[in-house]
C-alpha cells in the first residue's frame, strides 16, 4: 500500500496496524516513495537466560587490586 504523507498523518494508526499484520506501507511525497513503515521485531527478555550454564568462579569487584592490576590500571606498565 502506498499513501501519501496527508493520509499517513490521518490514518497513522490503521497504517502501523497494517505494517503490524505484514502489509508493506510506503509513504510517498506527491508520487515519489520517500519511507517504509516496518514493524520492529520484539524480542523478549529472560532474566536468568544462562543460570547453570556459567561455571567457575566471576572476579570479586570487592577485592583490592593488587599492586601489578594497579599500575596496568594506571597505564604506568
Amino acid at each position: 500500500m502506498q499513501v501519501t504523507i496527508h493520509a499517513a498523518k490521518t490514518n497513522l494508526s490503521k497504517l502501523i496496524d497494517a505494517a503490524l499484520s505484514g502489509e508493506e506501507v510506503v509513504i510517498a511525497k506527491g508520487r515519489k516513495p520517500v519511507v517504509k513503515i516496518v514493524p520492529i521485531t520484539q524480542s523478549s527478555f529472560k532474566i536468568g537466560l544462562l543460570k547453570g550454564q556459567i561455571t567457575g568462579d566471576g572476579p570479586d569487584f570487592f577485592e583490592p587490586m593488587n599492586e601489578g592490576e594497579i599500575a596496568t590500571w594506571e597505564g604506568s606498565e
